[in-house]
């Protein structure tokens, strides 16, 4: 039985052979502690962490000693947001998010609140983009931390952190950013953009599950922040427990893979993309997307066709991998919040879609899923116009 063709690269990706090659020996041949100094095990496993360090902190123009290792996005977004406000609480106890954040950015202010921090949300406008002026305005001299995604990771769209940095600085406030969908896929360069904590993932950019970082900025100024995992003060007493080797290797070699072909990757993905739009646009009428085209990462597409329920276009396609939004909520089929957040829920939205490209996306997985889904809604539409009283 043929499998589906995979057009859900948000969710996660495969592991690039050559960062699997890479990780290998780190299972077997190799398999020091890196924390064991006493000999040349631990001595190997030290140096291939310390080059992994190097190959992240390469990606994002930062220091290696400026990258904390972590499990994953989630775990850094918890690092970042509860360590920052724990180490802050006697400047001030405000937060300031925005509403379509990742869910481990949304609870993590939530369990923050519960302990007696305050916290504001922010709307964001049709587009998806954060409103300049809101943010302007809620932020104040007691707010110790914004939080501000770089890139959905639903709707793909980027939020103009340069500004929202300039604005977060000006109170005398950080800002963390959640970058888990743009890193490797967009340029990012933390000094210039005036982020103060970045938060990626290794499985979102072709490397193994189960490894991430935290980029916690060290110069001008040093940001205070307090460990969430106490137990052998590894990564600088930021985040203990037994260094994943094999898994930190390979969020190294796919940082470095995704640097070298990330300018020609983003041109080829963002015209598959236009591609695909084109397409769907020909053979249907009433294909709405979400969320800004001009302000998206390349491989991102969200759309929505009115006259039609989600959960039947879904289960129609299933020779197509793809998604109506987040994979990251334990399988919850409870209405988006990102897509309530801009207005596309509710009466009339329709079904909706999220198109991730990938490395491995070709032209005819593009002319598939334009076919498919044409074909699909177009027959959907005609049962449910027949049903209809």
């Amino acid at each position: 039985m043929a499998r589906p063709v995979y057009l859900d690269y948000h969710a996660t990706t495969p592991v690039d052979p050559a960062v699997l090659d890479a990780m290998l020996p780190f299972f077997t041949e190799r398999f020091g502690n890196a924390a064991s100094r006493q000999h040349a095990y631990g001595w190997e496993a030290q140096e291939a962490v310390d080059r992994a360090r190097r190959q992240v902190a390469d990606l994002i123009k930062a220091s290696s000693n400026e990258i904390v290792f972590t499990s994953g996005a989630s775990e850094s977004n918890n690092l970042a947001i509860k360590g920052v406000a724990c180490a802050l609480r006697s400047r001030g106890n405000h937060l300031v998010t925005v509403a379509t954040e990742h869910k481990s950015v949304l609870d993590s202010c939530a369990r923050l609140e519960h302990d007696g921090f305050r916290v504001s949300r922010l709307g964001v406008d049709g587009d998806g983009v954060v409103d300049l002026d809101a943010l302007r305005d809620a932020v104040t001299s007691e707010t110790v931390l914004v939080s501000v995604m770089a890139a959905n990771n639903e709707i793909g769209v980027l939020q103009p952190l340069g500004a929202i940095a300039a604005i977060v600085h000006a109170r005398g406030g950080l800002l963390h950013t959640d970058a888990a969908q743009a890193v490797g896929k967009v340029p990012i360069d933390v000094s210039a953009l005036g982020v103060d904590l970045l938060s990626l993932t290794a499985h979102k950019c072709y490397g193994p599950k189960g490894t991430g970082a935290l980029y916690v900025r060290r110069q001008r100024p040093k940001i205070p922040i307090e460990c969430q995992i106490d137990g052998g003060g590894h990564e600088n007493g930021l985040r203990s427990g037994t260094l994943n080797v094999p898994g930190i290797v390979g969020l190294g070699a796919c940082a470095e893979v995704a640097g070298r072909l990330l300018a020609d990757e983003s041109a080829r993905l963002s015209s598959l993309r236009d591609r695909l739009l084109a397409g769907l646009r020909t053979g249907l009428d009433e294909v709405r997307v979400n969320g800004s085209l001009q302000r998206r990462l390349p491989h991102n597409l969200h759309v929505s066709f009115a006259g039609i329920e989600g959960e039947a276009l879904l289960m129609a396609l299933g020779d197509l991998a793809v998604s109506t939004g987040s994979a990251c909520s334990s399988g919850s089929q409870a209405p988006s919040h990102v897509l309530q957040a801009i207005g596309a829920v509710g009466e009339g939205a329709g079904a909706s879609i999220r198109f991730g490209l990938g490395r491995w996306t070709s032209d005819a997985d593009v002319d598939f899923a334009i076919d498919r889904v044409t074909t699909v809604v177009r027959s959907l539409r005609q049962r449910q116009a027949v049903g209809k009283p």
